[in-house]
């Protein structure tokens, strides 16, 4: 509520009489537009009015809105908490009744999978709608879990180079760019191994975006590459963070594959880094989690695996590019 003066009503209503004004005083008092304010006085006039009044806000009829969400929603969406927010119904409304309309209508459609955007345009053409907070806010306040929509969400398609499609074969899963197009381009030029391993089938990691990117190696994947009898390989710098991506992987599909490090490529990084010297190493990016497992571990001898350690606890790393084209004609890898 506010407060308004009895000057200040008389000069809204331009009024010059001072009956007159008494009239329009009596007449807002009535409509329950305002209220005295006893504590303000009377201006001691006949007849008396206080100095001052509360502007009282307009009730609105919600009755509309409460028999709306009360009897018109599919049980699905749950309305309690409109209920007691119709302030924010009225805001939501339009995305509600396109909710609710879909689940009417449509509810057969949830039964087939489809992509985050796919749904969000299908249920309120806004392709975008369920990656907004505003969308994210509204399921919730409906209580529908995000699943109960039966979608998944896409990622950046797998990057491969394919060499030969026969089966079972070597592939190998590599964290940077430059060594994926470096190892491409000895298999384009019709070679068929890696330091003295062949190798079928190379695959662009991009960081920790294989993780994401792996989920959906069953659905995008050609067949050759989903063989059973197939060895996968990974290969990523020699830091915290590249070895928990190994780890990561591992754990996330040891259910569905095996992934081994690729050892030759591993060992004939630590043999480069033994020829440069642990201090002209670079400097390992701050802040990584250094609590990494024996996943990794297990696939290297002691003495290979204490180096590494050296290495780490230096604050140093071995980046994939300390390898070049010239070395992936070598199999001898032996530190």
């Amino acid at each position: 509520m506010k407060r308004i003066t009895l000057e200040e009503i008389e000069n809204q209503y331009k009024i010059e009489h001072y009956l007159k004004l008494y009239e329009q005083i009596m007449l807002l008092i009535q409509s329950k537009k305002i209220k005295p304010v006893y504590a303000s006085g009377k201006n001691g006039k006949k007849p008396a009015l206080y100095k001052e009044y509360w502007r009282l806000e307009e009730q609105e009829d919600n009755s509309q809105y409460m028999d709306e969400l009360s009897y018109f929603f599919v049980s699905d969406i749950e309305t309690t908490y409109y209920l007691n927010h119709i302030k924010q119904y009225k805001e939501d409304r339009k995305w509600l009744l396109l909710l609710n309309q879909y689940l009417k209508t449509n509810r057969k459609s949830l039964e087939i999978p489809k992509s985050m955007n796919e749904r969000s345009f299908e249920i309120w053409q806004r392709e975008k709608f369920l990656k907004e907070e505003q969308g994210k806010k509204i399921l919730k306040r409906c209580g529908i879990a995000i699943e109960k929509l039966n979608i998944y969400e896409t990622t950046e398609p797998l990057a491969y180079y394919t060499a030969t499609k026969k089966v079972p074969q070597n592939i190998l899963i590599l964290e940077n760019k430059d060594t994926f197009f470096s190892m491409r381009r000895r298999l384009i030029s019709g070679a068929n191994t890696i330091l003295g391993v062949e190798i079928g089938t190379l695959v662009y990691g991009a960081g920790k975006g294989i993780i994401r990117s792996f989920q959906d190696f069953s659905l995008c994947a050609e067949p050759y590459m989903r063989e059973r009898d197939n060895r996968i390989y990974y290969l990523g710098d020699i830091d915290y963070e590249g070895i928990r991506i190994y780890e990561c992987l591992v754990r996330v599909f040891e259910s569905e594959c095996v992934i081994e490090p690729f050892m030759e490529g591993y060992v004939k990084m630590l043999q480069r880094a033994q020829k440069i010297g642990i201090n002209q190493l670079p400097d390992m990016k701050a802040g990584q989690n250094s609590n990494i497992d024996d996943i990794f571990r297990r696939y290297f001898k002691e003495q290979e695996f204490l180096y590494i350690l050296d290495i780490l606890e230096q604050s140093k790393y071995i980046p994939q590019e300390i390898l070049s084209i010239e070395d992936f004609a070598d199999g001898k890898v032996t530190v």
